[in-house]
């Protein structure tokens, strides 16, 4: 008797609910807090630079798929350049002039990502392109700094008065800074009454949304972990071997732009490995990373450039520690 012939199609095999929009639009929402945050902390203005950013994602995307590549459905409506935007602005102080956040958009979405095809193609993260362009671009206004008790909520200018960053003090300052006693508390860098880029206002904000992300599956928790111990681990080297002259691993945690790039951009799926065991490898590479430009780099923040260049290494990662095939019985 003829045995039945089993015909095993193309995957995926299984329909899901989550679609990429449905991931994106969730991103939106575990930003939100951050957003919040970041309006307490440097009012109006914040809101503002956000919107912009947003909105010029929004219209370069649609402009690049229906003009350029002229595809029969706009894809804006996914999400993505959204989140971008949002991302864009996060990674900006709240003074930055409006045409500035308006190129970083351009090319953010423009050359970071539709120049590769779109969502889903761009090998490296789209809003951290956008920052690392303009603050080659314009580098001053990028690093002028709101302080956040200068201008009342709703005052538009927030420049008036300006001031360091948590982590431009250490580096400027070292060990006088440090012996002074003059650096921001734990609890001041954790709900956001400091100096820095929107995004950056509170740690606390961007924990909320990223436990948010987690608790909806969207994110595996390897990623911001091992990103977050490779910074500690770094710099709690350093502080050891010398605490009055390096500030101590929970201050860099807590300064700067580690819980947002962590959270929300180390965990990017598209530019991250696809095997869990990568993601760790990915992460705690990139935390290392910005630990080093930290101490003993020229910047006084590094998370974007050790995400930007571990991007580059996905392919690599991805070769060396892919996934376990699909009924396979061996070890992973």
């Amino acid at each position: 008797m003829t045995q039945p012939t089993l015909v095993v199609s193309l995957p995926p095999h299984e329909a899901s609910r989550v679609s990429v929009a449905t991931i994106m639009w969730s991103v939106v929402i575990a930003l939100i807090p951050a957003l919040i945050a970041g309006f307490l902390t440097f009012g109006i203005r914040s809101l503002v630079v956000t919107l912009v950013a947003v909105a010029a994602c929004v219209v370069t995307e649609h402009f690049v798929a229906r003009v350029l590549l002229r595809v029969e459905t706009t894809p804006v409506s996914d999400g993505s350049a959204v989140v971008t935007g949002m991302l864009l602005a996060f990674n900006v102080p709240a003074g930055i002039p409006l045409w500035q956040i308006i190129v970083g958009s351009v090319v953010a979405i423009g050359v970071a990502k539709m120049a590769f095809g779109g969502i889903g193609n761009n090998p490296f993260n789209p809003a951290l392109i956008g920052r690392a362009f303009m603050l080659a671009s314009f580098p001053v206004d990028m690093t002028t700094w709101p302080t956040p008790g200068a201008a009342r909520l709703f005052s538009w200018s927030v420049d008036a008065v300006t001031g360091p960053t948590p982590l431009s003090l250490v580096k400027e300052g070292g060990a006088d800074v440090i012996a002074s006693g003059s650096l921001p508390g734990y609890w001041d860098l954790f709900v956001g009454t400091i100096g820095g880029c929107i995004g950056e206002a509170s740690a606390l904000a961007v924990l909320i949304g990223g436990v948010f992300l987690l608790a909806r599956g969207f994110i595996v928790w390897q990623a911001p972990i091992f990103y977050l111990l490779g910074l500690a681990g770094v710099t709690g080297v350093f502080w050891l071997v010398d605490p009055a002259a390096y500030a101590d691993p929970l201050y860099h945690l807590l300064a700067g732009g580690a819980m947002l790039g962590a959270w929300f951009m180390v965990t990017d799926m598209t530019t991250s490995p696809m095997s869990t065991k990568g993601k760790v490898v990915f992460a705690f590479a990139g935390g290392v990373l910005a630990a080093v430009i930290r101490l003993v780099g020229g910047f006084p923040e590094g998370v974007s450039y050790s995400i930007l260049i571990m991007n580059a290494f996905v392919p690599v990662i991805d070769r060396h520690l892919k996934p376990r095939k699909f009924g396979y019985g061996g070890r992973s």
